[in-house]
């Protein structure tokens, strides 16, 4: 009886692993390759994304672009964001890349994963509904919840 309770745990403990574990976000790799956008710069400084930054587009969400702003599940976003030092003109330092995914089973953040990795790669804990959606929600709800468009891939 002991060992089939200690066998039980080992199982649900490796089953609580495994979900957590595909739960996690992971920044794709090779995402550089993908579409890039134009150069953006954003000198709000209340925006998370004061700074300078790129979009990148693998090909679903390049077809989700050219769609108007309409993307098929499984469409990743990545951007990375460098900070502004001194010369706006050039790029500073990266400090932060965040990944959206769609997937329909994220409802509180309207069909997107949202994640924030530290330039390390790493993810940084970033809480999607209080720090992405609600911006995302506010300015491209009728867009797909995307605030880029086709026009800041030239």
């Amino acid at each position: 009886m002991k060992s089939a309770v200690v066998v039980l745990s080992v199982l649900l403990l490796c089953l609580n692993s495994a979900v957590s574990g595909a739960a996690s976000p992971v920044l794709p790799k090779g995402y550089a390759a993908w579409k890039k956008s134009v150069r953006k710069v954003v000198t709000d400084k209340s925006s998370l994304f004061y700074g300078i930054h790129y979009i990148y587009a693998d090909k679903k969400a390049e077809k989700g672009y050219l769609a108007g702003n309409r993307f098929a599940e499984g469409s990743r976003i990545v951007v990375e964001s460098f900070s502004i030092k001194g010369d706006p003109a050039v790029d500073g330092p990266k400090n932060m890349i965040v990944l959206m995914q769609k997937d329909k089973r994220q409802r509180a953040t309207g069909g997107w994963l949202f994640a924030g990795f530290g330039v390390d790669g790493k993810p940084s804990g970033l809480d999607p509904v209080t720090t992405c959606f609600g911006c995302h929600q506010k300015d491209a709800a009728q867009r797909d919840f995307v605030i880029s468009t086709k026009k800041d891939f030239k």
